[in-house]
């Protein structure tokens, strides 16, 4: 059939159960993965695997759109603001979590470097929508609440800079090329720097060409031209186009006056992006392996909630946080999304096959997982902290 229709049932199905699934009070995106299970191939059949592979490229643009808007949280004027201690607490907890998964899943599952590295650098992402929806909806206030808002927004900034880091080693460590340990040594910082220096160029000429620019429609061809650009030549010159568009963001936010109009105008155009995404994720999820990977799933469900939870106290301890901030920050950190399925999109074109299938499969099962306790973790850790 046309790959147009395979599209449209995709977005459809994905808005619909995104629907659905509010009225049980569960998150969007947990109705945009059912919706893709139950067309996809394992269950309906309806989006066949060869139908699903040919839309590969609304997950590299989806990718692209997420790490632009991440970099709107490095606004040096708002990180100033909330202080050290939450950049400390950030910082340790998605170490933290990625530590605690990298291990475990080195030395108690004996998966390969690689394998763990890349596992344990998606573990730092937490999903900011389903906490913050139970903070309004709670009307939740009190230091808990004032200290997880900041660390929220940075946790994916961060997460992906880790991503970048193990993604760039992990590929090292595959490379079958006969290389020596200095240039070993050498290529993923190399990497790194160069799509972060690529996306600061281009965000510097973004707001050269914006600042002469009034309508919103030319700014929002301009963002989603400079976006598909830096995908490009990081697709061409083997560099990560995460760092990179995160780079645009971030150089967008501290250069560009009223750079918040910018970012609202592309937010309001991403969301059928977004559907299709998601819904595609669920599309692609193989049941069968389920089973296969069922006690490593488990332990990264449990270790990457133990690593948040140590890393977030250790942080707030670190820092003089209030004692609730110690005691409850880490059940709030629970929820993960968006950033960690396109993570592990990447991941599993990064490993070789059935690693990088596995590693998707983990992480999506473990996103419906955690976005259904998530909340209520969130929820019982400001009652306890006497904030609701």
């Amino acid at each position: 059939m046309n790959i147009l229709f395979y599209l449209s049932v995709i977005l459809l199905a994905g808005m619909l159960l995104g629907k659905l699934v509010g009225y049980i009070k569960l998150p969007e995106v947990t109705g945009y993965l059912i919706a893709g299970v139950l067309i996809g191939p394992s269950v309906l059949g309806i989006i066949p695997a060869d139908a699903a592979a040919n839309l590969d490229v609304v997950s590299e643009v989806a990718l692209g759109f997420i790490a632009y808007t991440i970099g709107s949280q490095f606004d040096l004027n708002h990180i100033k603001k909330v202080g050290k201690g939450v950049l400390l607490i950030t910082i340790l907890e998605a170490c933290c979590a990625t530590l605690s998964v990298t291990l475990v899943m080195l030395f108690l599952f004996k998966q390969t470097l690689p394998f763990s590295l890349v596992l344990g650098a998606i573990a730092a992402a937490t999903a900011p929508a389903a906490t913050l929806m139970v903070v309004r909806q709670y009307k939740a206030k009190g230091p808990v609440v004032d200290t997880l808002l900041p660390v929220v927004a940075m946790d994916d900034a961060a997460c992906i800079m880790i991503f970048g880091i193990a993604t760039t080693i992990a590929t090292t460590l595959l490379s079958e090329s006969q290389t020596s340990l200095v240039w070993s040594l050498l290529k993923p910082i190399l990497e790194i720097f160069g799509a972060m220096l690529l996306g600061f160029i281009l965000g510097v000429v973004v707001c050269f060409i914006m600042k002469k620019m009034s309508s919103q429609e030319k700014q929002l061809g301009l963002s989603c031209g400079f976006i598909l650009l830096a995908i490009g030549l990081c697709d061409k010159f083997g560099l990560s186009s995460l760092l990179c568009c995160m780079c645009i963001g971030a150089s967008i936010v501290n250069v560009l006056p009223n750079s918040n109009r910018v970012f609202t105008t592309v937010d309001n155009f991403t969301p059928p992006i977004f559907v299709v995404f998601f819904t595609l994720a669920g599309v692609e999820l193989n049941l069968s392996i389920l089973t296969k990977v069922g006690f490593i799933g488990i332990g990264y469900v449990v270790f990457r909630v133990v690593g948040k939870f140590f890393g977030a106290s250790l942080g707030a301890k670190l820092s003089h946080a209030p004692k609730t901030v110690q005691q409850y920050l880490g059940f709030t950190l629970i929820p993960q999304a968006g950033v960690a399925i396109g993570l592990a999109l990447i991941g599993e074109s990064i490993l070789p096959s059935p690693l990088g299938t596995e590693i998707r499969t983990i992480v999506l099962a473990a996103t419906v997982i955690y976005e259904l306790i998530g909340p209520v973790a969130t929820k019982l850790a400001l009652i306890k902290a006497k904030e609701i």
